[in-house]
């Protein structure tokens, strides 16, 4: 029987024996950007330890990640901390060049609190460096599968996200699957679309409810009918069929699995069929809500107001493949993010300006710039130029602006100054 997409995404990904819930996990269906290359764990630390500076590194930094997939973003993390027995070190991985403020060039503003002589005289002692990072951080996986066997002792597990943070909470395309709603216009204004989950055949359901009506009015609106290739949709009865929404697959270069992120540019408007953010909106402020003080950090693809794409993007990837969004729990069901009404919800739980950049922009400020190793290096030492040349080659990707290079960062600051670690 035909339900709401919104429906049938929720019980298709999280229900009993769904995509997120049960196998083992995500990395075998699609790479992000953790599972491309440990640049990207490297990069996020070094913004952790930017929050921490701007948290003048309070007793406990915790750092919460949000759909975790089976952990990997922090194991990657613990092991670069040392967290895990293994060496401490600025969690670089050896692919982000040291730059000033970072542990392995350690300057007063990132190494310790600033001493007596930097200031006014003071008849008290010296202030103390912090306590190294590693003793201090707590980092909590947030997802609804059962804890990896495997996953170290010192990664908490749990199935919802903890209150009061003070830290860091990060969401790596989790909103793309925070399950929403489809509609398309009709004579009588926009109306839901239904799907059959053993099928992912699709029929025009019922108007959408005002406040889904207002999100598409602020948010979605329709194409001018006088733009370039449009073609309007002619639906009336509650019973035609309407096209899938699903496009051809684009291979992912340099693996076997496919990236779940498409060039930005719209395809020509054909039909007109809107994917309604105001759950991820939901989703997304109730995440900021968590954080006590400190930055909540969305990464995914998504697209702006005035750039939607007109016949949506709702889609499925199964197996390294893309392949057509069948709600059947046999695959994953994803659509880019309205990343602009999900950052004004955000921006309305923290009264805080928000910051959004380009996964390009953003890594290549925080170190990671994929360039070349220098020539005289293959001369010196051979294996060492070629480890550097696939390390660069692993930045390229993540920051190719084709591909996740092209994915939206949304930093939303929360009860501390944005300009101590946004405008580095």
């Amino acid at each position: 029987m035909p339900v709401r997409w919104r429906d049938a995404m929720d019980r298709a990904l999280y229900g009993p024996g769904g995509f997120f819930v049960s196998g083992s996990g995500p990395a075998d269906h699609f790479r992000t950007s953790v599972h491309a290359s440990p640049a990207f764990a490297a990069a996020l630390l070094r913004l952790v330890e930017q929050v921490d500076a701007a948290l003048d590194h309070p007793p406990v930094l915790s750092v919460v990640d949000v759909g975790a997939g089976r952990g990997e973003l922090l194991r990657a993390l613990s092991a670069a901390l040392g967290v895990a027995g293994e060496p401490a070190g600025s969690g670089r991985s050896g692919l982000i060049p040291p730059r000033a403020g970072s542990p392995a060039t350690p300057t007063p503003s990132a190494a310790a609190r600033p001493s007596p002589s930097s200031g006014p005289p003071s008849a008290g002692p010296a202030p103390s460096a912090p306590v190294a990072l590693a003793r201090r951080v707590r980092l909590t996986a947030v997802e609804l599968a059962p804890r990896p066997e495997d996953l170290p002792g010192q990664i908490d597990w749990r199935s919802d996200i903890p209150e009061g943070i003070t830290g860091v909470l990060v969401a790596t395309e989790w909103l793309d699957n925070v399950p929403l709603d489809v509609a398309v216009p009709a004579d009588d204004g926009w109306r839901y679309l239904l799907v059959d989950p053993t099928s992912g055949a699709e029929a025009l359901g019922d108007p959408v409810s005002p406040d889904d009506a207002a999100w598409l009015t602020t948010w979605w609106p329709l194409p001018a009918e006088d733009a370039p290739g449009f073609l309007p949709r002619t639906v009336t009865d509650g019973r035609g069929s309407t096209g899938s929404g699903f496009r051809a697959a684009r291979s992912a270069e340099g693996s076997s699995l496919t990236a779940r992120s498409r060039s930005g540019r719209p395809e020509p408007p054909t039909a007109g069929r809107a994917e309604i953010g105001r759950t991820r909106d939901e989703a997304w402020a109730d995440a900021v809500r968590h954080v006590g003080r400190g930055l909540a950090l969305a990464v995914d693809y998504g697209h702006l107001r005035g750039g939607r794409p007109v016949d949506g993007t709702l889609t499925g990837y199964r197996a390294g493949r893309q392949v057509p969004p069948v709600p059947d729990g046999t695959c994953d069901i994803t659509a880019h993010v309205a990343v602009d009404s999900v950052a004004s919800a955000g921006e309305r739980v923290a009264r805080c300006a928000y910051d959004l950049v380009s996964q390009r922009e953003a890594l290549r400020a925080l170190g990671a710039d994929g360039g070349r190793p220098a020539l005289s290096l293959a001369a010196s030492d051979p294996v060492g130029y070629v480890r550097a040349l696939a390390a660069a080659s692993a930045v390229t990707e993540l920051t190719d602006p084709a591909g996740l290079g092209g994915h939206w960062w949304l930093r939303q600051p929360v009860g501390v100054d944005p300009e101590r670690f946004m405008a580095r």
